[in-house]
């Protein structure tokens, strides 16, 4: 049962990236054909097609390998020069003499040029404004952002966040020492403080030691402060409030700092204190968020996965060197689509209540939405911010030349960063790779 809801989560995960690859590229066809630009492909996936069909103008598919996809619209780059000798002349165009990088220029330019219908084509991406090339390029990722601040809202607004509430849950009966073996009472262990000042489940804590509560948290921090002492509790009750008396146990404790780690003395051994407690343990509940919350956590996580973004050949190699020590690799590292299906499959198979699994599923599924919104945006081609970042410098050329009247300058021809794309290409595929490998041979686990 367990191997099989495995199964489903990875299987779910798969779906969700296609859908967001569906929506990303919906992100560039939209604008695409509001402005003009004739589409003639729109697939999800890559590899063989499995299925296709013709609307229009338009070839819709799906093709066996949901990794990616796109869609081909007319004239990316402006016409090959030989193109235009050739359509002046009536002359087909020949291969370009010279190495590799120049074949690569030459077959993209050729490429694009069977997707123009003749010199004076208008239905063109590269003759269009340049803010309209940018909204075409934006589009992608801006839906990838989208759909991540609706699995948020869905989330945090529809669902809630599991918090801890000032319900009383259970009251123990004892305080069992921590080095104790054991789970259950024995006559020498002294009776819980709270059992002992009448405090019971379904109460709600509204003050501890004349201070007002709101947060299971502050009544916690009350009471561990309080270790011996005598402190009053307000406890409200079937509609009614009751006033108790209190008197936490003093127990050892080790310090911790802000991120739980223990804190060592002058010696390198850990620090304890002696801290108050009483034997009673909060109830959780889902409790749900307004709905700015789910545009302030998506712009949150922008900026933490821009933070690892820019450190990715780093973060990588250090990924890769896991791979030959065996280290235990950085649980807030990069993943490949293998360990997000994996993260998925352990969600799905987790011990827990199902709405629990299907709110960490959500949050996969948006953490995935916030990282291709953040990644398409790298100013690289083949990207969407390297079109981007093409378009904008255009369009600085034009202002320069309108500035300083000049005459207009010809459209950039982004063909000539053929040798730059086909290097970028390599190393994302090489880091692609590197990460497969580590989610497969030393995979990151959510529960350890």
């Amino acid at each position: 049962m367990e191997a099989l809801a495995f199964v489903i989560g990875v299987v779910l995960m798969v779906v969700g990236l296609a859908v967001s690859i569906a929506l990303h590229e919906l992100g560039h066809l939209w604008p695409a054909k509001k402005f003009g630009v004739r589409v003639g492909q729109y697939m999800i996936g890559f590899g063989p097609t499995i299925w296709s069909k013709r609307v229009g103008e338009t070839q819709y598919g799906f093709k066996a390998i949901p990794l990616g996809g796109y869609i081909s619209m007319a004239g990316m780059y402006p016409p090959s020069p030989k193109q235009l000798a050739a359509a002046a002349s009536g002359q087909r165009s020949g291969r370009a003499a010279g190495g590799f990088f120049a074949t690569m220029v030459q077959d993209a330019r050729a490429a694009n040029d069977e997707t123009l219908l003749s010199e004076d084509d208008e239905r063109v991406f590269y003759k269009l404004p340049v803010w309209k090339r940018v909204v075409i390029m934006l589009g992608g990722p801006v839906m990838n952002l989208l759909f991540a601040i609706v699995l948020f809202a869905i989330l945090l607004s529809g669902i809630g966040v599991q918090s801890a509430t000032t319900t009383v849950s259970s009251v123990s009966e004892c305080i069992i020492p921590a080095e104790a073996d054991r789970t259950e009472c024995q006559a020498s262990d002294p009776a819980a403080p709270a059992a002992a000042a009448g405090i019971q489940p379904g109460d709600v804590l509204v003050a501890v030691d004349g201070e007002p509560i709101s947060t299971f948290a502050e009544a916690a921090a009350l009471i561990q402060a309080s270790p011996g002492q005598v402190i009053a509790v307000t406890v409200e009750r079937d509609g009614e409030t009751q006033d108790l008396t209190l008197t936490p146990v003093s127990v050892e404790q080790a310090v911790t700092d802000a991120r739980g780690e223990p804190v060592l003395d002058e010696n390198g051994q850990p620090q304890t204190e002696e801290v108050g407690i009483a034997g009673i343990r909060q109830e959780v509940a889902y409790l749900r968020e307004p709905i700015w919350a789910a545009p302030q956590m998506a712009f949150e996580r922008v900026g933490a996965v821009a933070g690892i973004m820019w450190q990715m050949p780093v973060k990588v190699w250090e990924t890769g060197v896991t791979l030959v020590t065996g280290e235990e690799r950085d649980p807030n590292g990069p993943l490949s689509i293998v360990g997000a299906g994996r993260l998925s499959g352990e969600v799905a198979a987790a011990d827990a209540p199902v709405l629990n699994r299907v709110a960490g599923f959500l949050e996969l599924l948006a953490a995935l939405n916030i990282a291709l919104f953040v990644f398409n945006l790298i100013p690289l081609l083949p990207l969407d911010g390297g079109h981007i970042a093409v378009a904008l410098w255009d369009g600085i050329k034009r202002v320069w030349a309108k500035v300083f009247h000049r005459p207009p300058p010809k459209p950039v021809d982004a063909t000539k960063l053929v040798p730059v794309t086909f290097v970028v290409v390599i190393a994302l595929i090489a880091m692609g790779a590197v990460l497969i490998l580590a989610d497969i041979v030393n995979p990151v686990s959510l529960f350890g």
